[in-house]
Parts: C-alpha cells; sequence; structure tokens
C-alpha cells in the first residue's frame, strides 16, 4: 500500500511541476474540442482495461503523440478497475492538469483496497470535492463498519444528493445502528421505494419484524423487493405461515420471491418443502441452486449436496464456495481443499472458507501457509480472512505473527472496526501480550459489547482482576449494556484474583443492576470463586440451591478446589458425578488420582488408573508449544525428538541444580506413581512446559518475555520452578494453559527469602 504521505508530497509538488512534455501537450483544438485522434485513442485505451489487456493499453497510452486529461484518466480508471493501485497512483502523481474525475478515481482505488487512511489523506488535499467524493468516502467507511467517520464525510458534505442519503442510511443498516437508521429516515421525507427498502431491510436484518412491517403496510409503492424482503424476513424468522401467505399474497414475483422461500423451508429444517417449492420454480438461477444445495448441507447431507451440484446448469463462485463451506462445517478438510483447488475461480470468500476450515481444524500450519500464499496469488484479503489467521496465531500463541498482521491491519485500514479489531484484541491477549491489547482497544474507534468483553475477559484470564474491574467500570459509563458474558467476564475475574465478597455482590446484584438473570456459566464462577477461597462448604450449598442440576464443569470446578485444600472425601463425591455425566472425561480421572497420590493413597491413586484401562479412558497426552523467530517449537515430556535436545537437557541439569541452591524443592506428590523419589523427581524435571522455556531462554534474547502455551493445566511442580527459573534467569515467563495464564516475573519473594537466609543466588 501506499503512504498517505507520498500523495499529499505528490499533491504540493503539483504547484512547482515543470512545462509537460511535449506527448503531454494539449491536444484540444482551438475551439476546445479534443481531436479525433484522441479521442479514438482513449476509447481504445478503455476497451483493452475493460477487456484486462493492460499491458495493450500502456503501449497505446506510450505511443501516443498527443494526450488529454481524459487519456489519463482512462489509464487511471483502468489500473484502478484491474487492481493495478501502485501503478494508479504513479501515474495520478504525473497527471498535468488532474481534475476531479482523476481525484475521484483514485479516491475511490484506494477505498476499495481498503487503503482508508491513504484515501483520507488524498481527500485532505484534493483542491475541489464534490458530491462523488464525498458518497466515496461514506460508503468506503461504512463498508469497514466506521460508521461514526461514515457520518462526520455525510455531515460536512455541503450538498446531499440521493446517493448520500441512501449511503448514510445503509451504513446504519448494515452496521446494525437500526435506530439510527430511522431516525435519518424520519429527517425527511422524499424518500424513494430503495430507501424504505433499505430501512425495512435493516430491521429485518436484525430481528425487528413488527417494525419492518409497520413500514411495509405504510409504503406508498411497493416493488418485488420489498415483498421479498418480507418473505425472506418472516422465513429467517421460522414463521413459514406467514411468509407463504405473503408469498401467495405477492402481485408479482420474480425468482428471489422463490428462493427465498426455499431458503425458509431449508433453513427451518423443512427439507421436503424446500425441495418441492424448488422443483416447481418457472425459473432458476444460480442463487436457487446454491439455496438448495445449501439446504442440504444443512442437514450434513453432502452426498445429496454433491449430486445436486453436479446437476448445476450455471455455476457461479458462490456455488463453489457453498460446497467448500459444507465440507469445512462437516470436517472433511480433504475434500474441502479438493474443491478448493479444483474452482475455476476464486475470490475473497474461497480463500476466507478455506482458511476457517483449516483454522476451525486445528491446522494452524497449513492456515498461515495459505495466509502466505493469498499473498502471493495477490488476492485481496477480507476482514474474515485476516480474523482467521489472527485466531490461528492466538491459538498457538504466535505472536510475531500476530503483531506482523496488526501492521497489515492498520495498512490496510482495518484495525480500527469492531470485527477484526475484536480478533486483534483477542490475539494479545492469548499470546500474552496485555500492554498492545490495551493499545489496540485504546485506538478502536468504534467498540461493541464484544470489545468490552474481549477486555474484561482477557484480563481475568491473566488473572489482573482489579484492571478487568477497571474495564467494566469504564464500560458501565458508555452506552453499551452489559450482557450475560459481560458478568461471566467480571465474576471469572473476581474469582482469578481472590476478591471474593466483590465477586458474590456482583452475583446476587447483576439482575437488579445489569437485567441479566444468572446462568450455569456464573454459577460455575461463583464455585470456582468460593472454592478457590478455600469455602468448600458454600460452593457445594450453592450448587445444591440452583434451579438446574449442576453439570460437569460446576462438578470439575469443586474437584479442583478440593485437590487445592486436600479434602479427598468431597473430591471423590464430585468425581463420582462427574464420571456418571461424562465417563471418558480423561482429566477428572487424573485429577482424582492427584488427589490421592498427593494423600499417599497410592491404592485409590491405583484403581483410578485400572478404571481408566477398564473404560478405555486415555489420557491426552500434554504438549507445550514456544514460539521463536516466527518458527512454532513443540515439546512433549521427556521429548527426545527436537533437533536441540541435547543442549536443552544439559541446561536444565545445571539450571535445577542452582534452583535446589536457592530453595527449590521437587513437588514429588505431584507424581502419580508409587515409585521413589529420585525417579520422581526425574519425572518432573522433563515436563514439556519446562522443556519449552528452556528453549526460549536459551534462544530468545535477554530482556524478552518467554511466552509458552500448554493444551493441559500446568502441574503445580511446574508452577512453583518457574517462580524460581524467573527470578535466577531474571526472565519474565508467560504460560498459558488450559485454563489461564500465569505470570512469573522477577521472583522477588525467593530474592527477600535467600536474603533473610544469607544465600545468593548462584551464577
Amino acid at each position: 500500500m501506499l503512504p498517505s504521505r507520498h500523495l499529499r508530497s505528490a499533491a504540493r509538488q503539483r504547484s512547482h511541476r515543470p512545462p509537460p512534455a511535449a506527448g503531454d501537450a494539449s491536444s484540444s483544438s482551438s475551439s476546445g474540442r479534443l481531436e479525433p485522434e484522441v479521442i479514438r485513442s482513449n476509447k481504445a485505451i478503455t476497451a483493452h482495461m475493460r477487456a484486462g489487456r493492460v499491458a495493450d493499453a500502456e503501449r497505446l497510452f506510450a505511443a501516443m503523440p498527443r494526450r488529454s486529461t481524459s487519456t489519463y484518466n482512462a489509464m487511471l480508471a483502468g489500473y484502478s478497475a484491474n487492481g493495478r493501485l501502485p501503478l494508479a497512483a504513479s501515474l495520478f502523481r504525473a497527471i498535468p492538469r488532474p481534475d476531479n474525475y482523476s481525484y475521484n478515481t483514485l479516491l475511490h482505488a484506494l477505498a476499495v483496497s481498503s487503503s482508508l487512511a491513504d484515501a483520507r489523506g488524498l481527500f485532505d488535499e484534493m483542491p475541489v470535492r464534490d458530491s462523488v467524493t464525498y458518497n466515496v468516502m461514506i460508503s468506503s467507511h461504512a463498508n469497514h463498519g466506521l460508521v461514526s467517520l461514515a457520518r462526520h464525510y455525510f455531515d460536512l458534505a455541503p450538498e446531499k444528493d440521493a446517493v448520500s442519503w441512501n449511503g448514510m442510511l445503509a451504513a446504519y443498516v448494515r452496521n446494525g445502528r437500526v435506530e439510527e437508521a430511522r431516525g435519518l429516515f424520519n429527517s425527511r421525507t422524499e424518500w424513494d421505494v430503495i430507501s424504505w427498502n433499505a430501512l425495512m431491510s435493516g430491521y429485518v436484518q436484525w430481528g425487528k419484524m413488527s417494525e419492518a412491517r409497520e413500514l411495509f403496510d405504510r409504503m406508498p409503492g411497493r416493488d418485488v423487493v420489498s415483498w421479498n424482503i418480507m418473505v425472506s424476513g418472516y422465513a429467517r424468522r421460522g414463521d413459514m405461515v406467514e411468509a407463504r401467505r405473503l408469498f401467495d399474497a405477492a402481485p408479482v414475483r420474480d425468482v428471489f420471491t422463490w428462493t427465498a422461500v426455499v431458503s425458509g423451508y431449508a433453513q427451518n429444517g423443512m427439507l421436503e418443502e424446500a425441495r418441492r417449492v424448488f422443483d416447481a420454480m418457472p425459473e432458476r438461477n444460480a442463487v436457487s441452486w446454491n439455496a438448495m444445495v445449501a439446504a442440504y448441507i444443512q442437514r450434513r447431507m453432502m452426498d445429496e449436496a454433491k449430486e445436486l451440484f453436479n446437476m448445476m446448469p450455471c455455476r457461479n463462485v458462490a456455488s463453489w464456495n457453498t460446497m467448500l463451506t459444507g465440507y469445512a462445517q462437516a470436517g472433511m478438510l480433504e475434500e474441502a481443499k479438493a474443491v478448493f483447488d479444483t474452482m475455476p475461480q476464486k475470490d475473497a470468500v474461497s480463500w476466507a472458507a478455506m482458511l476457517a476450515a483449516y483454522s476451525q481444524g486445528g491446522c494452524s500450519e497449513e492456515t498461515l501457509q495459505l495466509f502466505i500464499e493469498m499473498g502471493r496469488c495477490g488476492e485481496w484479503v477480507n476482514r474474515s480472512a485476516f480474523a482467521c489467521v489472527l485466531s490461528t496465531c492466538a491459538d498457538i500463541a504466535a505472536l510475531e505473527c500476530g503483531m506482523q498482521l496488526h501492521g497489515r491491519l492498520i495498512r490496510a485500514g482495518y484495525g480500527v472496526g469492531c470485527f477484526v479489531g475484536n480478533a486483534l484484541l483477542a490475539m494479545y491477549f492469548k499470546c500474552g501480550n496485555m500492554e498492545d491489547a490495551r493499545n489496540a482497544f485504546e485506538e478502536m474507534e468504534e467498540r461493541d459489547v464484544v470489545s468490552w468483553n474481549t477486555m474484561i475477559a482477557g484480563y481475568a484470564r491473566h488473572g489482573f482482576g482489579k484492571e478487568a474491574l477497571e474495564i467494566f467500570d469504564m464500560m458501565r459509563t458508555t452506552s453499551t449494556k452489559p450482557d450475560d458474558i459481560t458478568l461471566v467476564g467480571v465474576l471469572a475475574a473476581c474469582s482469578h484474583s481472590g476478591l471474593v465478597e466483590k465477586g458474590i455482590s456482583y452475583f446476587y446484584s447483576m439482575h437488579h443492576d445489569f437485567g441479566v438473570t444468572a446462568k450455569p456459566e456464573h454459577y460455575t464462577c461463583m464455585i470456582d470463586l468460593l472454592g478457590r477461597a478455600g469455602r468448600l462448604a458454600e460452593a457445594h450449598d450453592l450448587m445444591k440451591d440452583m434451579p438446574f442440576e449442576p453439570d460437569s464443569t460446576m462438578w470439575g470446578a469443586l474437584l479442583g478446589a478440593s485437590r487445592i485444600h486436600r479434602n479427598p472425601e468431597l473430591g471423590r463425591s464430585a468425581a463420582e458425578k462427574i464420571f456418571e455425566l461424562e465417563p471418558e472425561n480423561a482429566g477428572m480421572y487424573v485429577l482424582l488420582s492427584n488427589i490421592y497420590a498427593s494423600s499417599g493413597k497410592w491404592r485409590d491413586a491405583r484403581k483410578m488408573r485400572v478404571m481408566m484401562e477398564e473404560r478405555g479412558v486415555k489420557k491426552v497426552p500434554g504438549f507445550s508449544w514456544i514460539e521463536v523467530q516466527n518458527k512454532v517449537h513443540t515439546f512433549s515430556a521427556g521429548d527426545c525428538v527436537h533437533p536441540e535436545k541435547e543442549k536443552i537437557y544439559a541446561f536444565l541439569e545445571d539450571l535445577d541444580m542452582r534452583m535446589k541452591k536457592a530453595g527449590y524443592v521437587s513437588a514429588t506428590d505431584m507424581v502419580l506413581h508409587d515409585v521413589e523419589e529420585e525417579e520422581k523427581e526425574h519425572m518432573l524435571k522433563y515436563h514439556s512446559e519446562k522443556l519449552a522455556v528452556a528453549y526460549g531462554i536459551l534462544n530468545i534474547p535477554p530482556g524478552r518475555p518467554i511466552r509458552v502455551i500448554k493444551n493441559l493445566r500446568v502441574c503445580g511442580d511446574c508452577h512453583n520452578a518457574f517462580k524460581y527459573i524467573s527470578a535466577i534467569e531474571g526472565r519474565l515467563i508467560l504460560l498459558r494453559d488450559s485454563n489461564r495464564f500465569h505470570h512469573f516475573r522477577g521472583g522477588a519473594w525467593i530474592e527477600l527469602m535467600l536474603k533473610v537466609s544469607g544465600r545468593t543466588f548462584p551464577a
């Protein structure tokens, strides 16, 4: 993308531009008309560009002895239409006398390519602006979810035409701000049927069918689109009786009216009715076929969907995308990739769908490789693609890659919108970078409830309860209303930070203060909160008094608290409930075994292992990841395949000696095997998270954090060991396990302990 400063520099230099070269001399006759030869060449350039023959247009342009501003504009429009933005910007700087069309053409090209910062820079430099200029700025910012900026340019426009008003109305509607759309609609009376339909569609889109029907009933005139909006609206809401009644009453129907009914039946699980209407259609287009294919896909009938897809007489890129998405949602990645590779034409949706398939399938490496390939193919990266790759970076804690994506987002103009901005916040938090998450949040020009919830939950998972509650207090001063997910984050923040009384207060007041009724997730947070504080009896009583039966997550929270506070009787009771609900949950068997082992009840611990074998339950193997120089390294316990294993093991041996001199004692009660203490220490020494941390210390420059992710809960011994390692090595260690984040910074308490004992850290 081209920085705004280049465009501003070009504009400043225009006043000092030297006289045009011979080929750029005026091509007008004395009467002011263009010469016929120039007109013919301009038309030929336009024809070449429309056909995608950019090279032919360039040859003709270079050979022209005389050119007009229209000649340059034809080239500029052609470059823009063919995605050659750098060439368009370069040519723009060379135009001797750019007119308003020149400016508007480049402005539109910048906006379409998501270079909104450059578009704003060019807008500021324009000597003259017309309604087209303002309409481009309104629509481009609205398309990126920047409604406030779109309204800013709408208000700036000295004269507003129908496109301006409809564009602003559509901006509100598309971004869910329907009431503001209604306010704009009520501010004038000269609306055409397109505007009525736009507002009505907004109400339908956001589930406000009564308001949509009120508009429909008082419309001064309806077209087929009006009927289609209402038919599809009732169908999406599941009211197929009213949808069919309107369909039968419609004075005119087109293929989209029929397709709306097909889609409605399909989305409401009425596959046979959908097929009957589909078969009765007087004509079908690709959208109709796609709707019927999607109906089979929705029911996971992929064979039938494929058969119908193969029968289609008219496939478009959306048809291929429908099949691709269907296979992806069914977890059939090989079939999805086969469709993707076979597609005669791909668009941004195709790439985003394949990225989503890999990302949701846990194929992190394939996701990142496909994203790189997407860039090499010159495909425009839409918001969905960015969000998928950011999610992948978050899943594997690939902070370096995520930060590079952040840079691309800013250059593309996406970074301040809610959709991708929220994915960016989640990425930073999951990678343990709270400072950049907060900075990204502060830079967002618009925030929705997801933005606030992401911040609250992010701080909560890191154990920063005070910061989470500060964000919550900020949220309460805005127009965004807290929802049930917000309160889950607030209660989790209190739980992870030991703010017991504050958490209890929020729990019992949230219905009165925020209109949020307690759901199982809120009760789980409360059980965890009370359990962590050692108030096991209160947690158990709360479970008994709930308006619904406890689920396995609640019993798991109680079981975890029983382990922490060494209450094997309550732990066994909780575990038995979990085994009834989830007999194949290996984690709970291991957790109860841990409770028995730590209490020295080896016979009971062995019984748990035997029970796992008899029931065919297998313990999920533990893995840890760390990103070093844009590459993710994976470790398992006792790893013997990593190319630098000997160096890692030697470092851990030396580190273990220094830790013991500093007072570290292995938590051998964490070992679930009745073996000698020395063997237990050896088993603890090479856990996957310790290997990953050791590799990070060896390969990440001093002063930078060590960020590790583990797929299971971190064991107590590793948690204790990392306090010592952080102090001895002077490194910040961030560990993300399956439950939360753990921060180990400096080990100040260890330094104090050594000072009191008169010891120092070994070299």
